[in-house]
């Protein structure tokens, strides 16, 4: 991607607005247009989307799409790669993908609007809705599997319906009469309410009483219920036939011992939808985060109570180790010093992650159909990355120092023939180079600040100043080579545009 199309795609990504949030009593919030162009928030996401590419490449990832949000607005979204490997079709913010288990997220919603309209209560035995559900192994005077339990991953039960939907080339997920009539031939893992024991199994019973308590098919209850009111039309509740080779993307296994990737065969998860069947788009589970944010504001609608959203987003289970935890249907995690909720995805050929921080406003989203990969660490870097820039934006909307606009010329990726790359950025009022890939991208930043014509100095970190850092430029004043410790990185020649 040359530079040019880098800064168009972020002001082309910084115009979608959901509506506005404004908390009764708080001071006016700054408008999604300044937000979009302030320098600090421009600067971050230039990083995001230089670290996000050489990833893409450095992993050999065949596509990858990504989103931040924040509050109702879609600040960013971008995609790397490929779609279709064969087809060599592009990999876009609209392309669909396989969001396996973040599905369950929806199930659970829907299990939670059946709560509170007294369908169900979340002590109440699986039995008392399904009374097909008999499983082998319970321990005598043990507590009964509850819609609780199965919620927070508690349960006991197995991880899976006893079948091989996980082994290739075939990916056979049972329909949803085999997992009903295999229940039966099943045995606990371990008395409920114990462990914590992550349960496919149990996600797709979510839905089975979803069902059995509404009276809807599962996919027709999602719908209606859920996805159209909030407004999410690029999700499915199935991979469906009509998306394939088109917006849905082609899926892929890990890279294999000789570097390579297989693509994996169509296939429908039909009874373990509710746990891992849906297919969605990035700009899509943005909304999905819009609309969260604006619940928890109280601006919701009539889909769920903030209370409900807040009580499946704090911790309804931990576990003995206190490492692991879990709300109702959410992940929760903390990293530093902040809590975040969401679900990652992972299915034959994908992989996926939603993150959201609720007192940030904050929310990133990644996809790629390609499996072997730490899913959540792309969507937490970006959090990373641009969440200290929206911070002091929102927090202070005149502190930005303003971009040189004569700096952009230097900005873009430099081959480093060693290490991998060099990409330079706007950073403050100056620039910054960073050599990736790297596994932090904000902290490994050197800033440089402006010393002479096409020169800079580092700036170190107690505010002196360092070796220089020179550019050698064309005759038409286009840089084409940077200079640090006596050695020399060049741009490749489709970079050398300016934004």
């Amino acid at each position: 991607m040359t530079v040019r199309a880098l800064g168009l795609s972020l002001l082309l990504a910084s115009t979608a607005v959901w509506g506005a949030s404004t908390q009764p009593g708080s001071a006016p919030p700054v408008s999604p247009e300044s937000l979009a162009r302030d320098p600090r928030v421009v600067q971050a996401l230039r990083l995001l989307e230089a670290w996000a590419d050489t990833e893409t490449v450095e992993k050999r990832l065949p596509g990858v799409s990504m989103a931040v949000v924040h509050d109702q607005q879609l600040l960013w979204s971008h995609g790397f790669g490929h779609a279709h490997l064969e087809s060599k079709v592009a990999a876009t913010a609209d392309t669909m993908y396989s969001i396996c288990s973040i599905s369950k997220l929806f199930t659970s919603v829907a299990v939670m609007q059946q709560r509170d309209a007294g369908k169900l209560d979340l002590d109440d035995p699986v039995g008392k809705h399904l009374p097909w559900f008999r499983i082998k192994g319970a321990e005598a005077g043990s507590p009964p599997v509850t819609v609780r339990a199965i919620l927070t991953h508690s349960s006991g039960l197995p991880r899976e319906s006893d079948f091989p939907y996980w082994t290739g080339p075939a990916y056979a997920f049972p329909p949803r009469d085999k997992v009903i009539a295999r229940v039966g031939e099943q045995e606990m893992q371990f008395r409920s309410d114990l462990l914590y024991q992550y349960s496919n199994l149990g996600l797709t019973l979510a839905g089975e009483i979803v069902a059995a308590t509404s009276g809807l098919p599962f996919d027709a209850f999602v719908r209606t219920r859920i996805l159209d009111p909030i407004g999410l039309k690029d999700t499915e509740t199935e991979h469906l036939d009509k998306h394939r080779g088109e917006r849905l993307a082609s899926g892929y296994t890990a890279l294999r011992r000789d570097g390579s990737r297989e693509r994996v065969a169509p296939y429908q998860v039909r009874g373990i939808g509710p746990a891992a069947g849906f297919t969605s788009t990035v700009g899509d589970l943005g909304r999905f985060a819009s609309w969260q944010f604006r619940v928890l504001a109280g601006e919701g609608d009539d889909v769920l109570d903030a209370d409900t959203l807040r009580e499946m987003q704090r911790v309804q289970w931990m576990d003995p180790d206190w490492k692991t935890s879990r709300g109702l249907g959410f992940a929760i995690w903390r990293s530093g010093e902040q809590t975040f909720v969401g679900h990652g995805g992972y299915c034959p050929g994908y992989q996926s992650q939603l993150l959201l921080q609720p007192v940030a406003k904050v929310a990133t989203v990644f996809m790629t159909n390609s499996n072997g990969i730490d899913s959540r660490a792309f969507a937490q870097t970006a959090y990373d990355i641009v969440a200290p820039a929206l911070k002091q934006a929102v927090e202070s909307p005149a502190g930005a120092k303003p971009h040189d606009p004569a700096l952009a010329r230097y900005t873009g990726r430099y081959d480093n023939w060693l290490a991998g790359e060099t990409w330079v950025v706007p950073w403050d009022d100056g620039l910054a180079l960073i050599e990736l890939p790297s596994s932090r991208p904000l902290a490994d930043l050197v800033k440089l600040r402006p010393a002479g014509e096409h020169r800079f100095r580092r700036i170190r970190d107690d505010g002196g100043l360092a070796e220089e850092v020179r550019f050698d430029v064309a005759a038409d004043g286009t840089p084409v080579r940077v200079w640090r410790h006596s050695n020399y990185e060049e741009r490749p020649v489709g970079s050398r545009t300016g934004p």
